[in-house]
């Protein structure tokens, strides 16, 4: 049997082999980009129609199919403080702005959080003339906490 991050790494290696993009994988999969490379890099499962799409257009076989339907562990961080240099700004954005966003959030909604089982999120490519901005949307359900 192969485990969803021995997937995650064939899909990584068709895609780049293949010069398919995580767009064109999502709409085969007729999903969002930003959820479909979630379930790729095996942070959520796929349906069987999703995986056979997935499968399909990267070339991949039924082990590693049958692998993006299984039920993840999530949580894609091997260590707490993460070097890689991407996910490290957003690490960096948190600790920095992790208050703010905080007392923002309580402003606004009161006491609670933001889900992030009913989350979507994006991420866009903004043209600016002192270079180009990437602007990443966050979109989470408010809870409150209920006592």
């Amino acid at each position: 049997m192969v485990s969803k991050q021995e997937a995650a790494a064939a899909v990584r290696a068709a895609k780049g082999a293949l010069g398919i993009s995580w767009a064109q994988l999502a709409e085969a999969v007729g999903r969002p980009v930003a959820w479909t490379t979630s379930a790729l890099l095996g942070q959520q499962p796929m349906s069987e129609a999703e995986a056979d799409a997935a499968a399909n257009l990267l070339d991949l076989d039924a082990e590693v199919t049958a692998a993006l339907r299984l039920q993840p562990t999530r949580g894609a961080l091997d260590d707490v403080v993460p070097t890689d240099p991407t996910i490290y700004r957003f690490y960096e954005i948190v600790q920095v702005y992790g208050p703010t966003l905080k007392e923002l959030v309580h402003e606004e909604f009161g006491d609670g959080i933001m889900s992030a089982i009913n989350f979507r999120f994006d991420v866009q490519r903004v043209p600016d003339p002192a270079g180009d901005r990437v602007v990443v949307t966050l979109d989470g359900k408010f809870l409150p906490y209920q006592w």
